[in-house]
């Protein structure tokens, strides 16, 4: 095998070979060599802190300890690495750590279905169970989803650039609108707006001539994560909760990037204090390896055997490394560390917003936050926000890079950057990412502004 001794010589080969839809190469670009922690290394020795963490996967950091002599012990006892959905005793303990993990009321009436290894083929699992329990076809989504990139989840994704070259989607997918405060879908803002949001939807479920047959399920994020970090009001959820409760909707709650103690709580629907009938996992669940289930009520187990099926459900290192980072998270209280330093890097982000000139909005849960970013060279509408700067958000990601800080974009025209690192970073990292951060924004905002005026000058 022939190694290279720089970045870019990575990459020119990984641009030769790879698929035109590869994406983060683009934005980061990197051939990484080592990793541990927060820190990664690339084939040059340049050192980052990486707040990308695997889209929220690596909930321990990369090689994190107990996750590796996890691996180490599947293999030195020389148990199976793959069995389809056969049981083992490393499966059975990571049924029963998940089961453990989830609210009582909830966990004490499910059923798990293991499925295809990652987050979009659970939700597929999700669609047909609850499609199959109702026999309805229609679903519910939200403006600003984002829910996998096979056929059906694709379907229930509120950005239009993945899906708007492939026809024949999922029919029959109605979007809702979010509370999206910053950018309120009715102009409001505020509580008003959610409430004005949760009326138009149970008055569109009651209306006999919505257009809309009766739905399957309703599926949606705590907090959206690719549409830009925007959470719930916790009102607003138990609102929705009770509405599908009342008109006999399933409800599924995609925690796939929020599950795990991300945002605070183990699981993100436990801050409004619901019972879904659906949880979506992936990500953090199988501790940095490929890992999927569906846990349901009972009731709702009504799919015939080989309903939903996939060759690498048998994943016995991931089960081990589940086990292991669900038990870590959980005896280290990492869901409440999340919510203490993911509050310390929120207030230092508002100073950040304070000091600078191009920040819309700071929002998030736990450590799970976004920064929007708009060109307050316009003047604001009515609820007080200006237009989206994609193209200063973008120039902001790359002056992080350069200094060290590995970040992601999101939400629409992918305005937002991201920050989602690892649950294990600490007071004073999260320190360090905010200093970076602030250089960047002020060096970033000062290149856009040399630039403009080139132009004008031109």
């Amino acid at each position: 095998m022939k190694f290279y001794s720089t970045n870019d010589e990575y990459l020119e080969t990984q641009a030769k070979r790879e698929s035109n839809a590869r994406s983060y190469p683009r934005r980061l670009p990197i051939a990484i060599a080592e990793a541990n922690g927060i820190y990664v290394k690339d084939v040059e020795g340049n050192v980052f802190i990486d707040c990308l963490a695997g889209a929220g996967t690596l909930a321990l950091g990369h090689n994190h300890p107990v996750v590796t002599e996890a691996i180490r012990k599947v293999l030195d006892d020389n148990l199976p690495l793959h069995t389809l959905d056969l049981t083992t005793p490393v499966k059975e303990e990571f049924v029963q750590e998940v089961f453990h993990s989830l609210p009582e009321e909830f966990a004490r009436k499910a059923r798990i279905q293991f499925c295809g290894p990652s987050g979009s083929d659970a939700v597929e699992a999700a669609l047909k169970l609850v499609k199959t329990a109702t026999g309805n076809r229609s679903m519910l989504s939200f403006h600003g989803g984002y829910h996998g990139m096979t056929h059906g989840s694709l379907s229930l994704m509120g950005n239009l650039g993945p899906k708007k070259q492939i026809p024949g989607l999922m029919p029959d997918v109605h979007f809702l609108p979010f509370p999206y405060e910053y950018r309120c879908p009715f102009g409001v803002g505020n509580h008003e707006g959610y409430e004005i949001g949760q009326t138009y939807i149970e008055q569109l479920l009651s209306d006999p001539e919505s257009g809309i047959v009766p739905p399957a399920g309703m599926i949606m994020e705590i907090v959206q994560g690719e549409g830009g970090a925007i959470p719930a009001p916790d009102r607003w959820v138990r609102e929705m909760r009770r509405i599908t409760k009342e008109k006999g909707i399933p409800l599924i709650v995609d925690e796939i990037q929020t599950g795990l103690g991300r945002t605070g709580k183990l699981f993100a629907f436990e801050h409004a204090g619901i019972t879904p009938d659906v949880v979506v996992l992936s990500k953090a669940i199988g501790g940095s390896l490929p890992l999927a289930v569906v846990v349901y009520h009972e009731d709702l187990d009504k799919w015939n055997p080989g309903a939903h099926a996939g060759t690498f459900r048998g994943n016995q290192i991931a089960f081990a490394a589940g086990t292991a980072t669900i038990k870590f998270v959980k005896e280290n209280a990492l869901a409440e560390h999340a919510e203490e330093v993911g509050s310390r890097l929120m207030k230092q982000l508002q100073e950040i917003q304070a000091q600078t000139n191009c920040i819309g909005d700071v929002r998030g849960r736990g450590l799970m936050i976004g920064v929007e970013i708009v060109n307050k060279e316009y003047q604001a509408n009515k609820v007080g926000n200006q237009p989206a700067y994609p193209e200063l958000a973008s120039q902001i990601q790359q002056e992080c890079f350069k200094r060290g800080l590995i970040l992601e974009l999101g939400g629409r025209h992918s305005s937002v950057v991201r920050f989602l690192p690892p649950l294990i970073i600490t007071a004073a990292e999260i320190d360090t990412v905010s200093t970076i951060f602030l250089d960047a924004v002020k060096h970033a905002e000062a290149l856009i502004k040399g630039h403009l005026i080139q132009e004008q000058e031109v």
